[in-house]
């Protein structure tokens, strides 16, 4: 597993450099994709999922399941400093963001006690592009 993400700072028009612009709106300036576009939301590939921004590692297929809400969902990200949460009170109500600790980026939300039968009855509800997904079988 990756140590604890060391920080990774860039200026916006260096984001802008290195992101394409739907990636950017997502990552950096917190849009959603649409639901049921996203590249993984049905996918079983085992393997890691990494910081599309930064390749920092985010989840794990292992932690993955399908809530048929439209987006990638985890119960739990690879490590628990991976993430960090803060609060969004946008589109008039709150809820609780998520971002990459390394490099702040937008990811998605997290919603809490919705029921779901996971271990952890949280829903990472993710977008895929903020995402990028490094197949590996080892991971079980």
């Amino acid at each position: 597993m990756d140590e604890t993400p060391a920080p990774v700072t860039r200026s916006e028009e260096e984001w802008r450099r290195v992101l394409d612009p739907e990636s950017y709106a997502v990552l950096r300036q917190g849009a959603t994709e649409r639901a049921w576009t996203g590249e993984y939301v049905s996918t079983t590939t085992a393997g890691v999922y990494r910081c599309r921004a930064c390749g920092t590692e985010l989840f794990r297929s292992t932690e993955k399941f399908e809530s048929h809400c439209g987006w990638p969902s985890f119960f739990d990200p690879a490590r628990s400093d991976a993430v960090t949460l803060h609060e969004d009170r946008s589109l008039g109500m709150v809820r609780t963001e998520v971002r990459c600790a390394a490099c702040d980026s937008h990811l998605g939300h997290v919603f809490h006690g919705e029921g779901y039968d996971t271990p952890t009855d949280d829903r990472y509800c993710i977008n895929s592009i903020a995402l990028t997904l490094e197949p590996d079988d080892n991971v079980q």
